[in-house]
Formats: C-alpha cells, structure tokens, sequence
C-alpha cells in the first residue's frame, strides 16, 4: 500500500523529522517481519512418522517424541505408512522390517532419495547383517530399544 506523502513547506527541521519518522516506521516493520519468521520457523516442530506393527512400542515412541516437542504420527502397515508418509512428509522416520504386509527397510532408500533431509531410523527385532539396502546413512536400532539409548541418540544429535 503506498504512503501519501505530504511534505510541510518551509520548515526544514519538520521534514528531516518527517522522513525520520518514515525511516523509522519501515525498521519497525522489518523488525516484526523478522521476528515473526524466526519465531514461526523456531516454533514449528519437526514431524516423525513410526511405521512399525508393534502397539505399544508405536505408542512407547510417540509418548516420548510428543514431550520432546515432536509431532508424530504411526501406522502399524507399510501400506497404511506409506500413504502416511505421502500425506505428513516427515522429518524422521522410524521404519520397521518386518511388517505384516511386507519389508519395510526395502522402501528405506528410495525414500531418502526422494526426500534427502530425511533422517531414516530402521528398527528390527532380529539384527543379522546389514541387508544391502541399508547405509551409512540409516540410524539401526535392535529391538527392544530402550528409552536410554534414544535418549542418549537425540541428545547427541541435537
């Protein structure tokens, strides 16, 4: 929206102060602008998506992550979780192997691909050599995890 300008005649302290009060009125704006973007950007919390067939470890997971200001979200299928997935577009997710209705560290790279600022937690009960599709990039966890080791995870990482 432009700003009608009236600019007073004669006095020269009037207009230096006029266009101070200009200057002024435009850093204000700013200020808030700024400020507004760092505090919707600071507040917003990162989204997890579980995608495993265990209940109570689903809601183990999402019970710890909701008091570390996560947003999370679980499917208890690959299917369900894929569709999730599309729908949420997550920061992190923690994938399950074995699911009912298939391999879910199968869909692990492929979906760092697609999303490279994702970070992938593969988690599986039965911990035999790594499977080729899984890399250096991919946080493994055995089953059971402990709320200790997590701890310890996130702290590091953040």
């Amino acid at each position: 929206m432009p700003y009608l300008i009236k600019i007073p005649k004669g006095n020269l302290s009037s207009l230096s102060d006029f266009l101070c009060i200009i200057f002024l009125r435009k850093a204000v704006v700013t200020l808030v602008g700024n400020f507004l973007y760092l505090y919707i950007n600071m507040t917003q919390k990162k989204k997890v998506l579980i995608i495993d067939d265990e209940v109570d470890l689903c809601l183990l997971l999402k019970t710890y992550l909701n008091r570390r200001n996560y947003e999370v979200y679980y499917s208890h299928t690959l299917k369900d979780g894929m569709i999730q997935f599309r729908r949420v577009i997550p920061d992190i997710l923690f994938l399950d192997n074995n699911l009912p209705d298939g391999t879910g560290w199968e869909k692990a790279a492929a979906l760092q691909e697609q999303h490279p600022g994702l970070q992938v937690h593969l988690i599986s009960a039965y911990q035999s050599a790594n499977p080729e599709t899984v890399t250096s990039s991919f946080k493994v966890w055995e089953k059971p995890l402990t709320l200790k080791d997590l701890d310890k995870y996130m702290c590091a990482a953040s």
